[in-house]
C-alpha cells in the first residue's frame, strides 16, 4: 500500500470512529493550557488532571504565578514527575509571558518556544488546540502510533512531524494530532498493542508485516 493511500484511509477510519479527539488535560484559559502542557512532560495527563485545580485557583493569571516562590510552585506539584525543574520552568514561564508578552500566551511557535520549559511539541500543542494553528505536536506516542502504522519512517520526531504535516490535509492535522495520541494511548499502546481488536489493522504496515500480535 502506498504512503498516500494508507493516509487515506487512516483518516477516513479515525473521521468514522472518533469524529471527537481533543486534550484530555483540563484547562480554562490558554495560560491554564501551557501549565498543564509543561506539567504532563513524561507524566500521564490524569495525575496532571488531579493538581492543576489548585493550581489554577492559586495562579489564575501569569503575574500571580510570575511573583511566586520556587518553594509554593513546588509543593503544589511535588508528586508530579521531575518537579523541581518544572517548578523553575512554570515560574520562569510565567514571568517571561508577564515582561515579553503583556500576560497573553502567543500564537506563534517560535515566540512560544521562547518560554522556558516550553519545546516544539508544547509549542505545537498551544499553537494547535488554542490557535487553531494547522501543525502537529509529536509526542512518544504519536511517534511510536506513526511509524508502526507505516505513515513515517522518520528516526526522530522532527521527522515524523514533516511527514504527518505532509500527509494530513491542513484543516485535519490539530485533530489528527489527538487521533494519533488516544490510538496509542489507549489501543496502540507501547509494550502490549491491542492489534486483534484495531480497527486500523488492515492498514497498518507493521500488522500486516508480522500478522502477528506485536
Amino acid at each position: 500500500m502506498e504512503t498516500a493511500e494508507r493516509f487515506a484511509r487512516i483518516t477516513g477510519w479515525f473521521s468514522r470512529n472518533m469524529e471527537i479527539a481533543e486534550t484530555e488535560l483540563h484547562y480554562d484559559s490558554p495560560f491554564h493550557l501551557l501549565i498543564a502542557v509543561i506539567l504532563s512532560a513524561q507524566c500521564t495527563d490524569k495525575r496532571v488532571n488531579m493538581h492543576t485545580p489548585q493550581i489554577f485557583t492559586r495562579f489564575p493569571e501569569p503575574s500571580d504565578l510570575a511573583e511566586a516562590s520556587f518553594e509554593e510552585v513546588y509543593g503544589l506539584i511535588k508528586s508530579i514527575s521531575f518537579p523541581n525543574n518544572k517548578a523553575k520552568h512554570l515560574i520562569g514561564m510565567a514571568r517571561k509571558l508577564v515582561s515579553d508578552f503583556g500576560g497573553i500566551v502567543p500564537s506563534e511557535t517560535s515566540q512560544l518556544e521562547t518560554l522556558p520549559g516550553v519545546g516544539r511539541k508544547t509549542a505545537n500543542v498551544i499553537a494547535s488546540v488554542i490557535y487553531d494553528k494547522p501543525v502537529i505536536a509529536v509526542d512518544t506516542h504519536v511517534f511510536r502510533v506513526s511509524r508502526r502504522l507505516g505513515l513515517s519512517d522518520g528516526a526522530n520526531v522532527e521527522a515524523v512531524e514533516k511527514d504527518l504535516t505532509a500527509g494530513f490535509a491542513e484543516e485535519l492535522r490539530g485533530k489528527a494530532h489527538h487521533w494519533l495520541i488516544l490510538h496509542g494511548r489507549y489501543v496502540c499502546t507501547a509494550r502490549k498493542p491491542k492489534c486483534e481488536g484495531c480497527g486500523l489493522k488492515d492498514y497498518c504496515r507493521e500488522y500486516i508485516t508480522n500478522n502477528v500480535v506485536l
